[in-house]
């Protein structure tokens, strides 16, 4: 049975023209985009998303960054999804991210402290139920 993740390729990944790349990545791993859409986030359902760290003081960082350009949304399926994309996004900060993943090989450090790692994955498969419904209401 297939499963499903919800993916964000954030606004710095649109800025450094890595969308093509990025989607090859997963794509090449033999998961199917089943919805993908260009458009800019809505702080309302940003908040819901990242409702975690809504209270937490580095939100509104969070908000600026991800709210301050373009995305692409994404739901994908396969076998094991969940698991498999988030093995090939890597971890939260590029710097220590594995090499070989999206955010080991094209992520980096940014100046003024601020994380920027070019893109969100569900982290369950209940999460991703919950954010593919918040963002393309199915």
């Amino acid at each position: 049975m297939a499963e499903h993740v919800f993916i964000i390729l954030k606004p710095d990944a649109l800025e450094r023209g890595l969308v093509g790349v990025l989607l090859s990545r997963l794509e090449n791993k033999g998961y199917l985009i089943e919805r993908l859409e260009m458009t800019r986030l809505d702080p309302f359902r940003l908040r819901k998303l990242y409702a975690h760290i809504a209270d937490k003081p580095f939100y509104s960082d969070v908000e600026s960054y991800m709210t301050s350009g373009p995305v692409v949304t994404g739901a994908l399926s396969g076998f094991r999804v969940g698991k498999g994309v988030r093995q090939i996004v890597g971890a939260t900060d590029p710097l220590r991210a594995a090499p070989g993943s999206i955010r080991g090989d094209y992520g980096r450090a940014w100046e003024d402290g601020n994380m920027r790692n070019l893109i969100h994955a569900s982290d369950s498969p209940e999460n991703a139920e919950r954010e593919i419904s918040l963002w393309f209401g199915a």
